[in-house]
This record gives structure tokens, C-alpha cells and sequence, in this order.
């Protein structure tokens, strides 16, 4: 399972901060209490290739946030997800965003517009700090440091994620989202980051290494213990 102080780094604090769930003072309210719980669980479950528990857990975060009828914040919960996509090489659209976009914050529309690998430089500052130095970076290999030096695992995925989606994924970038997704057991974007590891090997002639990515594969692939 994934560690609580993971899930509510650099990504889950554009919800955190909106819930106002993180902080000392009065009592919080349970319905962000339970809000922020099911992010992290849909999360940590969506990683782990655990797809009943992520949609359960997605449905009651949206369920805990729709009770106060604030929009923006159902929109941000759509964000994380496809957040977690991303990170995981899953370039989809962001269905459940695009349809309450009319209803989020600036912040968020430059963070959705991110992920979609549609950025505009004037917005980069409304981005998550995190992902800044890499959206900003120049050269591939500027961007591919910028990525190594973030310290929360899934935003650095995330990052390495949209780099990719851009064409400027370079061998150090692999090799730092295969490592991060390793380190943390993450078994949904380790896949996808080895297979394209293994193209990229294959492509190269490097039979060797793309048999030895195969075998890396193979053993995540094996089925989770009940």
C-alpha cells in the first residue's frame, strides 16, 4: 500500500489545500476528512493495478465533495486521476475534468492542460511547483534533470509522463521513472515505463537488454497475493 505522506505531496495538495485538511485549527469537517482519505486509497489502488478498489474509492471522494455542490472541487478530484494516468503512460482524455472545466479554477485548467501535453508558457507559473523546472526546461536534457531533482515520487512520474507524451523522453528519463516506479512498488507504472524501456532496447538492436527487461516484466506481471 501506498505510504500516506506520498499521496499528499506536490499532486494531492491541490486537493488538500482546497479542503483545508492539512492544517491545525479547528475541526475539520468529515466529509473532507473522508474526501482526502478516498483520494489517497483511489490512488494508492489505481498504481497498484487494483482497478475495483480505485473506482470505489473514486466514487465516494466524489460523493464526499458533492455534498457541498462546489464543483471546482469534484474537477479537481477528476484531475488527480487522470494525474495518476498520466504518470502511468495512460494518455487518455480527462473526460471526467473536461466536463466541469467550465467550473474550475485557472490553476486547474493550466494543470489539465499540462497533462494533456498542451501547456502554455504564460501558464507554467499556475502550475504545481513541482512540475515547473521540467514544463519550463529548454533542452530534453535539462527537462530529464529537472524531473530526477522533484522528490515526490508520483509528480516526478507525472512530469516523466508528460515529457513522454511530448516526444522528449530521454534514456535517463526512462531509467529514473523505471527506478522511482520500482522503489515504490508501483506496479501499474512500472509496467508501462519497462515496456517502453524494452521498445526503445529492441529498436537499438540491444537484444540483451530487451530480454532482461522482458524477465523485469514478467515477475510484475505475476498476479497480487489475495
Amino acid at each position: 500500500m501506498i505510504k500516506r505522506n506520498i499521496t499528499l505531496s506536490a499532486l494531492a495538495a491541490l486537493l488538500c489545500t482546497a479542503l483545508a485538511a492539512c492544517s491545525s485549527g479547528p475541526p475539520v469537517p468529515d466529509w473532507k476528512m473522508n474526501a482526502q482519505s478516498s483520494v489517497e486509497r483511489f490512488q494508492a489502488a489505481y498504481l497498484n493495478g487494483n482497478a475495483l478498489v480505485e473506482q470505489t474509492e473514486l466514487r465516494r471522494a466524489r460523493s464526499q465533495v458533492a455534498g457541498t455542490g462546489k464543483l471546482e472541487l469534484v474537477a479537481r478530484i477528476e484531475l488527480l486521476r487522470c494525474a495518476a494516468r498520466v504518470a502511468s503512460l495512460a494518455f487518455e482524455d480527462c473526460a471526467g475534468f473536461d466536463a466541469l472545466r467550465a467550473d474550475a479554477g485557472a490553476a486547474d485548467r493550466a494543470y489539465a492542460a499540462y497533462l494533456a501535453g498542451q501547456v502554455q508558457p504564460a501558464d507554467i507559473a499556475l502550475l504545481p511547483e513541482a512540475q515547473r523546472a521540467a514544463a519550463s526546461a529548454s533542452s530534453d536534457t535539462a527537462a530529464a534533470s529537472a524531473v530526477a531533482a522533484i522528490k515526490d515520487p508520483l509528480s516526478q512520474l507525472v512530469a516523466a509522463g508528460v515529457l513522454l507524451r511530448a516526444s522528449r523522453a530521454t534514456p535517463d528519463l526512462l531509467d529514473t521513472a523505471v527506478t522511482t516506479a520500482s522503489d515504490q512498488g508501483w506496479r501499474r507504472p512500472l509496467l508501462a515505463w519497462l515496456s517502453v524501456q524494452r521498445l526503445r532496447a529492441e529498436q537499438a538492436g540491444d537484444t540483451q537488454a530487451a530480454q532482461h527487461i522482458a524477465r523485469r516484466m514478467a515477475i510484475v506481471e505475476q498476479p497480487l497475493a489475495p
